[in-house]
């Protein structure tokens, strides 16, 4: 299976060896590629029944589960790493979600689409909801229901005491521009953040 270029990333933030759990894990590509290439044990949570059958046939450990329903299946640090690439912004209390992410994994790693990039504010401003390649749904086709800018994610971060270990500013097609780096806020189309409780 191909990665998204955001999960290679991913991939190269997470240490060989290491127990890993994806949130929302998709086809589960992102753990077969780190059991293959990392050497990982790992476990998918995913609720869409098509998506988990492709788990199973790339011989991915997968539970069915809605992820507003919190991780109350796990014990305490049972992982190293907690991922979850692209469903920040579509679950409904994702404060909850970062909290139970660092109760059951060391770290945690997200990824969002940015919504404090510029094509969306021109759009906002002309009185329109958002419609680019980083967000390609109109309002009323969305399963996003709390976006949030660069800014938003660090601001809850520095609420729950969370401490932001690594982060990359990039596009849809994950390049990275001086502008990104400079102003990650405005040119970033996807944010990719790594963190951990802090002490």
């Amino acid at each position: 299976m191909m990665l998204r270029e955001e999960q290679a990333l991913i991939a190269r933030w997470i240490a060989p060896g290491s127990r890993v759990l994806d949130l929302g894990c998709g086809d589960g590509s992102l753990l077969s590629h780190l059991r293959l290439d990392r050497n990982v044990t790992s476990y998918g949570i995913e609720i869409d029944s098509e998506n988990i059958v492709k788990c199973i046939a790339s011989g991915v450990n997968v539970i069915h589960s809605d992820l507003d329903r919190g991780l109350s299946d796990f014990d305490d640090n049972s992982f190293d790493y907690v991922v979850m690439t692209q469903t920040l912004q579509a679950v409904r209390y994702p404060n909850r979600l970062l909290r139970e992410m660092l109760r059951v994994g060391r770290e945690g790693i997200v990824t969002f689409p940015n919504f404090g990039h510029w094509r969306c504010r021109l759009q906002v401003l002309a009185g329109r909801m958002p419609v680019t390649r980083h967000l390609p749904s109109t309002w009323y086709d969305t399963q996003n229901i709390h976006m949030c800018t660069v800014r938003d994610f660090e601001a809850l971060c520095a609420e729950e005491r969370i401490e932001v270990l690594q982060h990359a500013a990039v596009d849809t097609a994950h390049r990275s521009a001086l502008a990104m780096r400079v102003l990650p806020n405005l040119f970033s189309e996807i944010a990719v953040y790594r963190f951990r409780r802090r002490a």
